[in-house]
């Protein structure tokens, strides 16, 4: 914004200083005017020295004083006006030497550059706090930039190998125009299947991490039914058994998004398990002031280091996946992003039998607030 040029805060502080040292010593004669000035007589006294031996000496009149007093009030006054305006000049400069700190730090940021840090030393105070708060929006910045990066590059990775490979078979197709085209056709429908579906994904994660959903109350409870019932047929194809269980647990939220983050945990704890007789547990449950949805697996061995990764975007862990539904690496990716749309923690914890157990905790709401959504009323 271009603003005009005005006076720095610096000097407005020194005029501020020394008017108020003006102001004070202006009030300070006054009140010697006023107090002991006023009691002085206007003409002679005429004094009986016998009558009054104890008063000895000469008793100016009024403006014998005034003659006296004005000059050296108007020397002092002078003198406060230039020694406000020095040391107001100093004490503000001191003052303000913390805004140079964070003034730079932000044109710093300005240009790109979001490693800098304030780091501003000295005991706490608002320029601390202001500095402190700078440096922690910066290092979140960076983080999310990072991230956002990181995720743009993966999401170019993978769209290029379906187009890729797409291309390829048109290519096949054209140079053979006497081959059989069923299989191409049937191959090049299941590349375009996963291109939309990563595509419908990245929009997902997207519309989640700009917030631009309406927020309704939901039971988590329901969508974990919902989830439930909706994958049951493919955890029957891979031998899993799955048991829900737990209270009725309100929220705050998007229906869509919430069953969207539900059916995520469900369809990874399905895919991600044994090979035979494996189990799926999905339980809810509600704290003081939170509701907790937690969904565990069997599976393989896993270190907290391996699943302290598995919500970065395209990651997939181990070759733990199946290759009838692959997926797209977006899984976790997106039940993170909704989470923390929903001012939510989400944690994995590696079980000690094998497989995980992925938790996520949203704020609760007070159960005679309003209707909860229906789970017939959650938009696909």
């Amino acid at each position: 914004m271009d603003r005009q040029a005005g006076l720095s805060v610096r000097v407005k502080l020194t005029l501020s200083y020394a008017g108020f040292l003006m102001v004070a010593g202006f009030l300070l004669l006054a009140a010697v005017w006023v107090f002991l000035l006023r009691y002085v007589p206007e003409r002679a006294m005429l004094i009986n020295a016998e009558d009054n031996a104890h008063l000895n000496g000469v008793f100016p009149v009024r403006s014998s004083l005034l003659n006296v007093f004005l000059p050296r009030a108007a020397a002092v006054l002078a003198f406060l006006l230039v020694f406000g305006l020095v040391g107001g000049w100093i004490l503000a400069g001191r003052m303000l030497a913390p805004l140079t700190g964070i003034t730079n730090a932000a044109r710093m940021a300005t240009s790109g550059s979001l490693s800098h840090r304030i780091r501003l030393p000295g005991r706490k105070d608002e320029f601390r706090e202001l500095a402190d708060a700078f440096d922690a929006m910066l290092a979140r910045l960076e983080a999310h930039v990072a991230e956002q990066q990181r995720f743009a590059a993966n999401a170019s990775h993978e769209l290029r190998t379906p187009l890729a490979v797409s291309k390829a078979l048109l290519d096949v197709a054209r140079a053979d125009p006497t081959r059989d085209t069923g299989e191409l056709v049937d191959r090049l429908h299941a590349v375009n299947t996963r291109a939309i579906d990563l595509t419908e994904a990245l929009l997902l994660v997207s519309r989640a991490d700009r917030r631009s959903f309406t927020r309704e109350r939901v039971d988590l409870s329901l969508m974990a039914e919902e989830a439930t019932e909706t994958l049951l047929p493919l955890a029957e194809k891979h031998g899993v058994t799955i048991e829900t269980r737990g209270d009725i647990t309100p929220t705050t939220g998007s229906p869509a998004l919430l069953l969207q983050l539900t059916t995520n945990l469900v369809h990874n704890a399905i895919v991600h398990n044994l090979p035979e007789e494996g189990a799926v547990w999905v339980t809810t449950g509600v704290r003081p002031k939170t509701v907790v949805l937690t969904v565990e697996n069997t599976g393989e061995q896993l270190t907290p280091e391996l699943a302290a990764t598995l919500t970065e975007p395209f990651q997939r862990g181990t070759e733990r996946v199946h290759g009838d539904h692959p997926g797209v690496g977006l899984g976790l990716a997106i039940v993170k992003t909704i989470t923390h749309a929903h001012d939510g923690t989400l944690t994995l914890t590696p079980r000690p039998a094998g497989g995980i157990r992925v938790t996520v905790e949203l704020p609760a709401v007070s159960p005679h607030s309003g209707p909860v959504s229906e789970i017939g009323h959650v938009p696909r």
